[in-house]
């Protein structure tokens, strides 16, 4: 398949595994790119040690395009940016951030860059900095969103009429059908995190992928919107937070119960009582953990079945 994101990153299916943080290693990372889609290491929940050494890794592991997710507002952007040119990564992936600051740093050293957006607003300027593509991330996505609560199927359409470069779509995307739908949507390729978190390869803690399997509708909630907007699986830290908002609390409290590392607690150490079990709402979806490779192929098989069953309406 060709496109105008298979061109711009040199691979041969248009879709890209998201760059989550504590999910997203090497191993991950480096079985959707042998697929021939994106695979994207996620440098937020990594020092700057961590990401050099995964760089290696990843190097060693495949030769095919990758990307590093780079969230703006890391607290040691700048010696991940350091590491990522150096390195000669060839794509990266900013979000949580104005991309006017570093794009021009990226594409002077020859860098792709795509910027996350979830509204058209923030679209608009990403174009405006020079970046190559966006994400479109809908409301429907796990991890850090935006506060407008805007659907990926409102978000696609309104952002690919706007602007003169490819968007990506994302948020409860995670079968070939749904990639379908947001190609129709005016989308050039996918990105999808949830999906792959319930993946061999995904550094998420067993018994995280475990509570993604088992996640029903309604499960997830988009809470925390005074500090940064996330989607949370409905354990006991989140009914902590729950139970604040009865009390109408200030963003200084609802920090102060946060406290730091709770991602980590709950994605990566497995604590599925006091950590943060960040996931989309299509985890209502997800019912097994299966290799990296396989998701890819299942995605791929369905999406052009998909096309293919909606060409055959036209002939009835």
């Amino acid at each position: 398949m060709k496109n105008r994101i298979t061109e711009l990153f040199n691979i041969d299916f248009p879709l890209i595994q998201a760059g989550m943080i504590w999910c997203s290693g090497w191993e991950l990372a480096s079985a959707v790119s042998e697929e021939g889609g994106l695979g994207i290491i996620g440098s937020g929940s990594m020092y700057p040690d961590v990401l050099d050494a995964q760089l290696t890794s990843m190097r060693a592991s495949t030769r095919k395009p990758y990307a590093v997710n780079l969230p703006l507002l890391y607290p040691e952007v700048e010696k991940h940016i350091d590491t990522i040119i150096s390195r000669r990564v060839p794509i990266v992936f900013t979000s949580a951030g104005s991309p006017s600051k570093w794009t021009a740093t990226f594409k002077e050293a020859g860098i792709v860059v795509v910027h996350v957006v979830s509204n058209l607003k923030f679209a608009l300027k990403a174009q405006d900095a020079g970046v190559d593509a966006v994400v479109a991330e809908g409301f429907e996505a796990g991890g850090h969103n935006g506060r407008e609560e805007t659907t990926t199927f409102v978000l696609v359409p309104l952002i690919a009429k706007a602007l003169q470069i490819p968007v990506i779509a994302a948020g409860g995307i995670a079968t070939g059908a749904a990639m379908a739908a947001a190609f129709a949507l005016g989308a050039e390729g996918v990105q999808i995190g949830s999906r792959f978190v319930a993946s061999n390869e995904s550094s998420a803690h067993a018994l995280f992928k475990s509570e993604v399997v088992r996640a029903k509708e309604g499960d997830t909630t988009l809470t925390l919107k005074e500090l940064a907007p996330v989607r949370l699986l409905k354990n006991a830290f989140y009914h902590k937070i729950a139970e604040m908002y009865r009390t109408q609390p200030t963003a200084e409290q609802l920090a102060a119960l946060l406290g730091r590392g709770r991602a980590k607690k709950g994605m990566f150490e497995g604590d599925l009582v006091e950590g943060e079990l960040e996931i989309g709402q299509v985890s209502s979806q997800i019912d097994e953990v299966m290799p990296a490779a396989a998701i890819f192929r299942e995605i791929k098989s369905d999406f052009y079945h998909t096309l293919e069953g909606l060409s055959n309406l036209r002939n009835h």
